[in-house]
């Protein structure tokens, strides 16, 4: 096995080794989507600013990885970075090419649904709503199931209440299925302050609540990702019935899973695009009887989920993207926006550490050499 030397002046051995029992198909007992990352073209400018230019015979490759493990794919989600460098052009083709290879593999797939079109500062709400409206019918057209994800635009124009519940009253409507709605947390979009009309967690709940309730028949979930365990539990049991929580906790995740005797979480989550493996292996093991396994593989990924999503969590993305290239799913460690840029090469370190002990690095020399070069750039001497 090779080593590398960190930023700390120790020197780490790799491991590597594929760990995971690879599911004969989708998990019968949870449904789990993995909210999958763009792969950037490395010849193209994909600056701060630049137009996004994507790789996508390795883009789509990863998508065909995680519906191989039998999780479903959400596409063009936070973790694809909307509105941290994905502009909504390739946001469209992003869709359009993804529902076609969902197709083709016979895997799940929903979209996400924004107003990130507009261009940044103020928006009336009918602007608003005819930007959900042209998105919607972009996701809907290739016959996805939509995700109304959080507008940083809707969040400054509100007034209240009563806006977010006529804006996405009019999404849910002029859809022509059932969709996914999305609460996104501060933590993930610091933008976001007082979605639903309100300042605290409980405040929006009533928003969102009232929301579901007045569209019963045609929300099948929502995505929660407020990372309060706790919170999502107590906001999971007043669902109405048939509408599902999807939790977007990568903090919480393991328990929020399994459940309780009063009901469960389902899972859209960034963390298993970088944990599938262990991810399906664990949703396995709960559909034959084995809770107690389904724990200690999924427990054994936190360390790795909690410096994944490290403050500012928002640049999550960025760690997301370096182990997809550690662990050979790409050939580079670039993004769009240049947002590789976003952490330090000791923050780099520690996830090369924990994905490795997580059993997330399959080939340990193809790992070391690519690290290597990376903490060599760094200024790390190897």
């Amino acid at each position: 096995m090779g080593s590398v030397n960190l930023p700390d002046g120790r020197r780490y051995t790799l491991r590597g080794g594929a760990r995971y029992e690879v599911p004969p198909g989708p998990p019968r007992g949870r449904t789990a989507f993995a909210a999958t990352h763009v792969v950037a073209d490395p010849t193209a400018e994909n600056g701060p600013g630049a137009r996004a230019v994507l790789d996508w015979d390795a883009t789509l490759a990863f998508r065909r990885h995680i519906w191989s493990l039998g999780l479903g794919v959400a596409e063009a989600m936070d973790t694809a970075q909307r509105g941290m460098g994905l502009d909504y052009p390739a946001v469209r083709e992003l869709v359009q090419r993804s529902a076609a290879e969902a197709r083709s593999a016979r895997g799940a797939i929903v979209a996400g649904v924004a107003t990130d079109q507009l261009p940044s500062g103020p928006a009336t709400l009918q602007q608003i709503t005819a930007a959900y409206r042209e998105q919607l019918e972009d996701v809907v057209g290739v016959g996805v199931t939509p995700v109304l994800m959080c507008s940083r635009h809707l969040a400054a124009a509100a007034g209240g209440p009563d806006d977010y519940l006529a804006v996405y009253g009019d999404l849910i409507e002029h859809a022509d299925g059932k969709v996914l709605l999305h609460w996104l947390g501060t933590q993930f979009d610091p933008a976001l302050a007082g979605y639903w009309g309100a300042s605290d967690v409980e405040g929006q709940a009533h928003t969102v609540l009232a929301l579901i309730k007045e569209h019963a028949d045609k929300v099948s979930g929502i995505k929660l990702s407020v990372l309060d365990a706790a919170f999502e539990v107590e906001f999971r049991r007043l669902l109405p019935s048939g509408v599902r929580l999807y939790t977007g906790d990568d903090f919480h995740y393991p328990e929020l899973i399994a459940g309780d005797d009063q009901g469960h979480s389902d899972a859209l989550l960034g963390v298993f695009g970088v944990i599938a493996p262990a991810a399906a292996a664990a949703l396995f093991a709960l559909d034959r009887g084995h809770p107690d396994r389904f724990r200690e593989i999924l427990d054994a990924t936190i360390p790795l989920a909690r410096r994944l999503f490290w403050p500012p969590t928002q640049y999550y993305k960025t760690g997301i993207v370096f182990l997809s290239w550690l662990a050979g799913h790409q050939d580079h460690f670039v993004m769009v926006g240049g947002l590789q840029s976003a952490r330090s090469p000791a923050h780099f370190a520690r996830l090369l550490e924990l994905a490795d002990a997580a059993g997330l690095l399959p080939d340990a020399d193809l790992a070391t050499a690519r690290a290597r070069a990376f903490f060599t750039v760094a200024g790390v001497s190897q």
